[in-house]
């Protein structure tokens, strides 16, 4: 039998634990998703999401012996950023505190690394490769050399796409989490019925900007005509076509500057039909595209546990200090 690690997810509103063997792959999982407790603000509250970890740590634990067997790991991998520094703290804490009742180091985890290596939990490494991180927080083009080595090619100016869906969502009148409630009206949309910008793709360059699609989509809101069942639809629809539409342009642009065939998705957003459908027919052209699975697409224990395993060698004990960052790089190549 290979090591087991526990791996701890706490950097926002999703409490996740995951047990991974060496080996062996992935042995159980949990996750609470703090969804109904953010909806009356509209967006995720750093300190009630705080209070919770610490209220659903201990639960999540006990449920995930329960379910596996499982009482103790050979090590602790934790999101140490970035991410909300109150919600981060809370998981490494709880992780030092387990680590040092079992005498095993502690592993702390870069989540876009998570996010980045999340496809390996089926298997797959596809890399060198280029990847696309998109998310609520984040929007980044990637190249992967290896694990640990990442380049960052591409970044946004401004607002993520995940962040712009939600926005947009709410100018709609759509209840919270907006991005998959605007993508379920866009189902039923003509994404051909208003045109709206496709940021950044007239001049050279991987970078993203979606503040000037945003402030389209806001006027063209505010002219929705009243008694049209459909405009909100085809609305919403236009504003996912011109998002993925920017998204999978940039992806291409990234893979012909590199010289990759290889395409690895991973975030939240990734979960969204509309772009998996856009990507998966890069294949046609000769690269392959992987993305994680529906349920590790968002915030999860499974990739922290994953990294965490691959990434042993690096821990830490628990008496050692572990830094938590709200903002963190992604680690580059060696020089």
């Amino acid at each position: 039998m290979g090591r087991t690690v526990l791996g701890i997810e706490s950097s926002c509103d999703e409490t996740g634990l995951a047990l991974f063997e060496e080996g062996r792959g992935l042995v159980g999982e949990v996750l609470f998703s703090q969804t109904e407790i953010h909806a009356p603000y509209g967006g995720v509250v750093p300190e009630l999401a705080a209070r919770d970890h610490v209220r659903r740590l201990p639960r999540l634990w006990n449920a995930l012996q329960a379910s596996t067997g499982v009482r103790q790991a050979d090590a602790v991998a934790v999101t140490a950023g970035p991410g909300l520094l109150g919600a981060l703290l809370v998981g490494v804490n709880f992780a030092r505190a387990l680590a040092y009742a079992w005498n095993a180091p502690v592993v702390p985890v870069h989540h876009l690394e998570g996010h980045l290596l999340a496809p390996m939990l089926q298997g797959v490494l596809p890399f060198p490769a280029v990847a696309l991180l998109v998310s609520g927080g984040h929007t980044q083009l990637v190249e992967v050399l290896g694990i640990g080595q990442y380049r960052l090619l591409g970044d946004t100016l401004d607002d993520a796409a995940g962040e712009a869906f939600d926005k947009a969502a709410k100018m709609l009148g759509l209840p919270y989490p907006g991005g998959p409630a605007l993508a379920r009206l866009a189902t039923g949309g003509d994404p051909e019925r208003y045109s709206l910008p496709r940021p950044m793709l007239d001049r050279p360059g991987l970078d993203f900007s979606f503040s000037g699609l945003k402030t389209a989509f806001r006027l063209q809101v505010e002219k929705l005509p009243r008694g049209d069942a459909s405009a909100g639809a085809d609305l919403a629809a236009s504003f996912q076509r011109a998002v993925v539409t920017t998204l999978v342009e940039k992806c291409l642009r990234a893979l012909q500057q590199t010289g990759h065939s290889r395409l690895v998705v991973a975030g939240g957003v990734s979960a969204n039909q509309d772009l998996r459908l856009s990507l998966h027919r890069l294949e046609k052209q000769g690269i392959q595209v992987h993305f994680a699975s529906l349920a590790h697409c968002t915030d999860n224990g499974a990739m922290i546990a994953l990294t965490g395993a691959l990434r042993l060698a690096e821990g830490v004990s628990p008496l050692e200090p572990i830094d938590v960052r709200a903002r963190w790089p992604l680690p580059g190549p060696p020089e």
